[in-house]
Parts: C-alpha cells; structure tokens; sequence
C-alpha cells in the first residue's frame, strides 16, 4: 500500500476512514451546529476531538502511528474543511427557509437581503 509519510498511514486508510467514515461524522456537526444556531467556532472544537478518535481508529485497526503529530494535523485539517462546509451549506439553508422576507438564496454558500424598495415596485 501507499504509505505517504505526512499521513502516517496508508492512502486508502485516509481516504476510507478519515475522509468516509469520520467525514460523515464532520457533515453532522456542520449541520447540528448550524441548525441549533451555534457558531462556527464549535464546529473547529468538536472536530479536533474528532480527530483524535480518527487517530485512535487508524492506530488500533490499520497499524497506523497513534501520536503522530503530522498525521493528526492532516486528519484534523481535512475534517474540518469538511464540517466548515457544511456548516455553512445548512446556515444559508436555514436562514433562507426561517427568514424568506428577509433573505433569498444566493449560490451554495450564502444569503442575499431581499430589497423591499418601493421605487423599484410599480
């Protein structure tokens, strides 16, 4: 197997376990976080505990480094891209579907004010 040395673990271990399995993981605290209308900041918190959990799995089942700093920081860093994006994702959601007569959607991302100028209304 491809064993790339800032992961401290074989290539299909991340990609399975961290990016898959804990990824999935990452998607749901985007999303509860979001929804329950927490910052942004939580989700980096959660994630890093996360981590360490993705760390400990690829230790005990894959024979991969358990303090491997490197690995550790590749793992965090990838899961929280991903919990950030979905965060963000489901934040634009929610306050679109909350709030439509202030807010309509715009892109994948964010929210636009609706403008309620009575000039541009005839």
């Amino acid at each position: 197997m491809m064993h790339l040395p800032i992961l401290d673990a074989p290539l299909p271990v991340f990609i399975g376990l961290t990016l898959i399995g804990m990824g999935f993981a990452a998607i749901m605290i985007g999303q509860a976080l979001a929804v329950a209308w927490k910052p942004a900041w939580h989700a980096v918190a959660y994630v890093m505990l996360l981590g360490f959990g993705d760390r400990f799995l690829t230790f005990a089942l894959f024979d991969g480094r358990l303090l491997s700093l490197t690995g550790y920081l590749a793992d965090t860093a990838a899961l929280i891209a991903i919990a950030l994006t979905s965060y963000r994702i489901n934040r634009a959601r929610r306050m679109v579907g909350q709030y439509p007569w202030l807010y309509r959607r715009a892109g994948l991302f964010g929210w636009q004010t609706i403008s309620n100028d009575s000039s541009t209304k005839k």
